[in-house]
Parts: C-alpha cells; sequence; structure tokens
C-alpha cells in the first residue's frame, strides 16, 4: 500500500492498558474521538479492563459502537501468563480485523501491542511515550526489566511520537530508536472551558474556601511520585511563610487514606481540601478556585495538569523533572523547583502570595503560551498527517 485508495479509509487501532482517569488515557480518548472525525480514518481503541478508585473514561465512548474493545487480560501489573493471553488476544484481533497503523500507549499495552501487532503483519507500528518506563524512581532490576523490553519492543516500531521533547531524549540516550523515529506531539485538550473559567463561589463555599485564602492547588494522582508529600513535609514552613494557605488536592488513588493522615498530622491540619475524584469536565471550576498549581511528581512525561492550569490563567510551580521544562518556563509562566528543595518550594510559593500582580502577569503569559499550542484540533491534526506520512511510505520502511 503506497497511496490511500479513493474512497478507502486506513484502519487505525490504538492500544492502551486502561482507561482511568489520567493524562495518557484522555490523550488517548481524544486522540481516537478526533481522528474517528476524519474521512479518511477507521478507528477504534482495545483496552485492558478498569476499574478502582481512579474513576474511568470508559462512559466518554459510550452510544459509540464498535469504537472500544476491552481485552480483559491486558492488565497493568507484570505476569507472565496472563500478558502471554493478552498477546495471543491481540493477535488474534489483528488479524480479525487487519488495521493499517497499530497506535499503542502506556507502558504495558505499549510492550504487548507492538509486538502483537509486529506478529500480526501490521504495516506501522506506532507508540506514544507518555511518560519514561524507567529512570531514578525505581531500582537497578525494574529499570533493567523495562529497558529490555523498551529495546525490545523498539526493533519492531516505525515511529515514536512523545508529549515533550525529554521523553526523545530520554530514549535516545538509552539506545532506543533514532532521532528520525520521534515527533513531538503535544498532549491537546478542549481549550474552551479553561479559557472562559472564572471562579465559582457556590463551589468554593462547599469546599470551605474563603475569599480571602491563598488557595495552592494540585491536581494528579493519589499516589507514589506525584510530589504530595512534598507539601506535607514542608507544611510547617509553608504555613508561617502563608498564614492564609489552603491546600486543594484534586483527585483520588490507593494512597488517599495515607495522605489524608499526613495531612492530619502536619501544620496544615484542617487546612487541606480532598475532592476525590472529579469528572475531567469538573476540573476547570477547581481550577478556578485556585491561585496556584503547583506539580511536584518525579515522573511524567509532560503532565497535563501544567498547560490546563496555564489555559486558566493560573501561575504554575513544578519540579524540574522530564517535559515540565517545556510548559514551566521559569519567570515567565512559572517557576521550577529541583527535586527535594522544599525551602525553594515554600520561597516561591511565599513569593506568589505576597504578589497578586505577579500572578496574574504568569497566568496571562501562560495562557498565551497554551492557546497556541495545546487544542485537541491541533494534535489530532498533527497526529493525522503523521499517520498519512508513514502509511504512504510503508515499502520504503519495510526494506529497512
Amino acid at each position: 500500500m503506497t497511496a490511500n485508495p479513493a474512497g478507502r479509509r486506513w484502519r487505525v487501532s490504538h492500544v492502551i492498558t486502561r482507561l482511568i482517569v489520567g493524562g495518557a488515557q484522555e490523550n488517548t480518548i481524544a486522540s481516537v474521538l478526533g481522528l474517528h472525525a476524519l474521512a479518511d480514518f477507521e478507528v477504534n481503541l482495545l483496552s485492558g479492563p478498569t476499574h478502582g478508585p481512579e474513576g474511568s473514561l470508559e462512559p466518554l465512548l459510550a452510544g459509540m459502537p464498535g469504537l472500544l474493545t476491552v481485552v480483559p487480560k491486558l492488565v497493568r501489573p507484570v505476569s507472565p501468563w496472563t500478558d502471554w493471553q493478552a498477546y495471543r488476544r491481540l493477535v488474534h484481533h489483528f488479524r480479525q480485523h487487519p488495521p493499517d497503523l497499530v497506535h499503542t500507549h502506556s507502558g504495558k499495552a505499549g510492550v504487548v501491542g507492538r509486538l502483537a501487532a509486529r506478529k500480526a503483519h501490521v504495516p506501522v507500528i506506532v507508540h506514544t511515550i507518555h511518560g519514561p518506563s524507567f529512570g531514578s524512581f525505581q531500582g537497578a532490576a525494574a529499570n533493567a526489566v523495562f529497558l529490555r523490553a523498551e529495546h525490545l519492543a523498539a526493533r519492531v516500531t516505525h515511529h515514536f511520537v512523545v508529549v515533550a521533547d525529554a521523553m526523545a531524549r530520554q530514549y535516545l540516550a538509552a539506545g532506543i530508536g533514532s532521532p528520525d523515529q520521534y515527533t513531538r506531539i503535544f498532549s491537546g485538550f478542549d481549550l474552551a472551558p479553561y479559557l472562559t473559567v472564572q471562579r465559582d463561589e457556590a463551589l468554593a463555599a462547599r469546599l470551605g474556601l474563603a475569599p480571602d485564602d491563598f488557595v495552592v492547588g494540585k491536581v494528579a494522582r493519589l499516589f507514589e511520585l506525584k510530589g504530595h508529600e512534598d507539601l506535607f513535609r514542608s507544611a510547617a514552613e509553608l504555613v508561617k511563610r502563608c498564614p492564609r494557605i489552603k491546600l486543594l488536592l484534586v483527585g483520588d488513588g490507593p494512597w488517599r487514606r495515607r495522605f489524608e493522615e499526613q495531612a492530619a498530622a502536619s501544620a496544615l491540619r484542617g487546612r487541606v481540601v480532598f475532592t476525590g475524584l472529579v469528572p475531567p469536565t469538573e476540573v476547570p471550576r477547581h481550577l478556578g478556585l485556585m491561585d496556584v498549581v503547583v506539580h511536584l511528581s518525579r515522573r511524567e512525561g509532560l503532565p497535563r495538569a501544567l498547560p490546563q492550569a496555564l489555559a486558566a490563567g493560573k501561575p504554575i510551580i513544578a519540579v524540574d523533572c522530564d517535559g515540565a521544562n517545556e510548559v514551566c518556563q521559569d519567570g515567565v509562566t512559572g517557576f521550577l523547583v529541583p527535586p527535594d528543595h522544599l525551602d525553594a518550594l515554600v520561597n516561591r510559593l511565599g513569593q506568589l502570595a505576597d504578589a497578586p500582580e505577579l500572578r496574574e502577569e504568569l497566568g496571562n503569559a501562560g495562557r498565551e503560551f497554551v492557546r497556541a499550542r495545546f487544542s485537541s484540533g491541533r494534535m489530532v491534526q498533527d497526529l493525522a498527517s503523521l499517520y498519512r506520512r508513514l502509511l504512504t511510505s510503508v515499502p520504503a520502511r519495510s526494506s529497512r
């Protein structure tokens, strides 16, 4: 196949491990829905089962028969027998419904899905790196396993999409792929609800947030490596530096009870609001209550919470990790802080607490930055352009 014959649609299958409420999952669904609306693509999504406190995005695909197929054995924990069953199920599906292109997401689905696509002789295989599967955030044994798996899957991968240039640099440094195999496509979203957000006084009252509170917000799963503990560890200094501080933590996850206990045992007792799971459509309303948004994760590609906060006109503070500095431009849209430097975090929050005009200046700059780069429409068009280029050069790549 060297071109898209008149009247024929290219078949594209996306594969992901699960559809919890999270950045990679929102990106995948937005891509699938956007491509589904284009005339030259026929798209479907294969996902493992979704359950637990982190919610499910499956309802976003309800009423669209055939768009979503659940693969029961495609689960997140590593299990050789279960993974083998998922692999065989995907191979069978690709043979029964042959796609022109398979696009995988997340670590487990990325490896199993790409190998299955290769076995089924899918012409084009693409993988998005939403975040690193190896790095200093885990031990040497785990890194050795995941690096080996990534190298193996890379051999059958025609192209990588990265949500931040930092991901391409990390994977290339690990010997995975070549520079011409990487394309950065920012993780876009519907900008309108964020660009027009206003403070919702009724929601503020329900959450116990007073008009003169200095609200520091965080939108993230309540889990390890997300940086919530940094806020609790610096609690005493935060309260001293920002006497009117309140924390608004949006999200849920397996570590919620642990964080609730840490908050209750800290100087922030009575100052932390846990919203629990919030549907993506409600995130803008909550951002509208925040004066500053922090994101202190130690493992991200480029967290969607950062451009979403900027679209809402909120300054951001982020740990200088992975792709955060591609959105959090130090002194322009917010401030970067080194990992584990709690004094820098406290100082920057104190600086912003004392300077509402600086918060407005940074927020306005961030809104314009995001407006030009992070629309879901642009993401879908960039992805479609990449697909068309890859699909029309299949013979050249097959001979490599």
